[in-house]
């Protein structure tokens, strides 16, 4: 039985609806995420005076991701978010330099055998 050009037309639709309700969900559940770490992140620079480097990274490549789930819920691009897509790479901080940990010192080697 063939299908008619419309009727694929009207499944791809109903499949991308259900998608978009899908990301819909996982939206919200981001954005709440986001909300945490804006909160974290705006306690770690009170407490250290620079942001921190992986809530930064984080944080930018969250919003790129929402905003890939904007782009498809828009229609603006048809290709699906992660993780049918790869999650989103953090680009060069735009903003304040984030706060820099030292490498912790390595302990000092005794070369001597233990009996």
């Amino acid at each position: 039985m063939n299908e008619s050009p419309n009727q694929a037309q009207r499944e791809s639709i109903l499949l991308r609806v259900l998608w978009m309700l899908v990301f819909l969900v996982v939206w919200q559940l981001a954005e709440l995420l986001l909300a945490g770490l804006v909160l974290v992140q705006l306690i770690y620079r009170l407490i250290y005076g620079a942001p921190n480097a992986s809530l930064m990274n984080f944080g930018d490549s969250l919003s790129q991701f929402l905003a890939q789930i904007g782009r498809f819920a828009s229609f603006h691009s048809d290709q699906k978010p992660w993780p049918f897509a790869d999650w989103p790479i953090p680009r060069a901080p735009e903003g304040e330099a984030a706060h820099a940990i030292p490498p912790a010192p390595h302990p000092v080697r005794d070369e001597e055998p233990k009996l």
